[in-house]
C-alpha cells in the first residue's frame, strides 16, 4: 500500500500545478496570488511532507478536501462506493450463474454440438468492446423499446443493462475457464470411482468434481472482481453511473488530485481485501488448506 499511495501521489503531480490549472482563463494572477492559492489547498509543501501528511490522514480514512468544491473526499467515497460495489458484485453474480452452468455442459458433451455452440458463445461474447455492447443496449431496450432507463441509478430496472454489460463480457471468459478445468477434473482418478460407485452424473459433477476444481476458479474471479472495479469506468460513464469509476473520470478532467488520489486508495484497500477473503475462502473449500 506505501509504493501505490508513493506511486500514485507522484504522478498525479507530474500533471501540473493546480493553482495554475484552478484559474486558467480566469484573469491575470499574481505569484502572491498563487502562492496563496497553493498554501490554502496544501500543495505549497515539499512532496514528502505532503505525502506523510496524506498518510496520516489516510489513518483516520481522512482524504482531505477537493480542490473543485471543497467538500470532504471521504464523504464524495462513501457516496460512490456502494453503487460501484453493487455494480460490480452483480455482474460477478450473473457471470457465475451463467458461465459454471454452460462450462460444465461444454465440458461434458466435449466435441459435440452443444460444446462447439457454447465455445462459439465465449468467443462471441470476447470480441464485443464494453462499450459498444453498452450502447447498443442503450438503443434496443431504453430507446427503441423503451423498457429500461437509459441511465442513472434509481428503480431496480436500472440495475439490469449495466450488470447485464458487465456480466456478459466476464461470463465470455468465465466459460472457457469452466470448461478448462472441469475437463482436467473430469479425467481424474477419484470421479472415475465416485461413477463406478453408482452415483448420479449430477452429484459427481457438482458435489465431486465442481468442487475440486473450485481452487483456481476462485482464484480467477477473485482476481477478475479486482480487475472489475479498477476497469469500471467505461461502463459507469455510459450509463452515468454514480460510482467510483464516475468520480475518479470527473477529477481527471478537473485535476482535483485528492479525490483521484482517494479514489485510488480505496481501489487498491479494496483489492488487497478481495485477495484476503480468497485466501479464506481455500480453507472453507479445501480442508486440507485449512490444516496448514
Amino acid at each position: 500500500m506505501i509504493a501505490i499511495t508513493l506511486l500514485v501521489s507522484f504522478a498525479i503531480r507530474l500533471t501540473g500545478d493546480p493553482a495554475m490549472t484552478m484559474f486558467q482563463g480566469g484573469g491575470s494572477m499574481t505569484e502572491d496570488d498563487l502562492n496563496r492559492i497553493r498554501q490554502a489547498l496544501g500543495v505549497d509543501k515539499p512532496f514528502l511532507t505532503q505525502y506523510f501528511l496524506y498518510m496520516q490522514g489516510l489513518l483516520t480514512f481522512d482524504f482531505g478536501r477537493s480542490f473543485a468544491g471543497g467538500a470532504s473526499v471521504s464523504g464524495l467515497i462513501s457516496q460512490a462506493l456502494g453503487p460501484t460495489l453493487i455494480l460490480a458484485f452483480l455482474s460477478i453474480i450473473v457471470s457465475i450463474i451463467v458461465s459454471i452452468p454452460l462450462g460444465i455442459k461444454a465440458a461434458t458433451s466435449r466435441g459435440k454440438w452443444s460444446d462447439q455452440a457454447i465455445r462459439i458463445f465465449s468467443l462471441i461474447g470476447l470480441s464485443f468492446p464494453n462499450f459498444w455492447l453498452a450502447t447498443m443496449l442503450v438503443l434496443l431496450f431504453a430507446i427503441t423499446l423503451g423498457w429500461l432507463p437509459p441511465s442513472g441509478m434509481g428503480t431496480w430496472k436500472s440495475y439490469i443493462m449495466p450488470a447485464f454489460t458487465m456480466g456478459v463480457i466476464l461470463t465470455a471468459t468465465n466459460v472457457r475457464l469452466v470448461r478448462t478445468t472441469m475437463l482436467e477434473t473430469l479425467s481424474s482418478q477419484y470421479v472415475m470411482v465416485a461413477r463406478a460407485k453408482g452415483l448420479s452424473e449430477r452429484k459427481v459433477l457438482y458435489k465431486h468434481a465442481l468442487r475440486n476444481c473450485a481452487i483456481p476458479l476462485i482464484t480467477y474471479f477473485g482476481i477478475q472482481f479486482g480487475g472489475l472495479l479498477g476497469g469500471i469506468v467505461v461502463i459507469e460513464r455510459v450509463f452515468n453511473w454514480p460510482g467510483l469509476g464516475t468520480l475518479a473520470f470527473d477529477a481527471v478532467g478537473a485535476r482535483d488530485y485528492p479525490v483521484l488520489q482517494g479514489v485510488i486508495t480505496v481501489l487498491s484497500l479494496l483489492i488487497v481485501a478481495i485477495n484476503l477473503v480468497v485466501d479464506i475462502a481455500y480453507g472453507l473449500v479445501d480442508p486440507r488448506i485449512r490444516t496448514e
